[in-house]
């Protein structure tokens, strides 16, 4: 599990917003499906999923959720284009790019690494049916927080020419074969 913490705080910046009156399953498929994207290809995902160009993957919460060719790019066969979840997301997105932007880092470097959605408490409200009975009418909100990471510059590793070990007896036999 990776915590808030976990990330130098120089090269990061966050973004959360609490009691989002929002569908909490759809708003955590959005957030793991952002997980590990950069700022700017997570943003026009976002933006495709809110014009139904690309589709978001139901992994978890997929009962009932219709089938779509979409889908094929996540190795999935059910997805949706959740409108509101990704509103949400692109807000605390943005957010966050700002956050990052007044500690004066990179924008073009900025990879989402931390992504948490969590249930809200219910708003309760009810709904009148048939015989005079009344039934719970909950909306299921959601606290989201995320943060964006300043993705340093991959060195490669130098490649350094390693003298095999070998054991005595190895030693001795190539001893014998260059006096011989």
């Amino acid at each position: 599990m990776v915590r808030k913490t976990d990330f130098n705080p120089a090269k990061s910046a966050s973004a959360r917003g609490s009691y989002l009156r929002v569908h909490f399953k759809n708003t955590r498929e959005v957030a793991k499906t952002i997980q590990g994207m950069k700022l700017r290809k997570a943003v026009s995902y976002l933006g495709d999923v809110k014009e139904h160009k690309q589709a978001v993957p139901f992994r978890r919460f997929s009962g009932g959720v219709g089938r779509t060719a979409q889908a094929k790019v996540w190795g999935v066969t059910q997805a949706r284009w959740p409108q509101k979840s990704a509103d949400f997301v692109l807000g605390l997105l943005k957010n966050a790019e700002s956050n990052a932007e007044a500690k004066g880092l990179n924008i073009d470097d900025m990879v989402i690494r931390h992504v948490q959605v969590n249930q809200a408490p219910k708003q309760r409200r009810r709904t009148y049916r048939a015989h005079g009975r009344i039934n719970p009418y909950m909306s299921h909100p959601c606290h989201i927080e995320l943060t964006i990471v300043e993705e340093e510059k991959q060195v490669e590793k130098e490649v350094e020419n390693k003298v095999q070990k070998l054991s005595k007896r190895r030693l001795v036999r190539q001893r014998t074969k260059t006096v011989a």
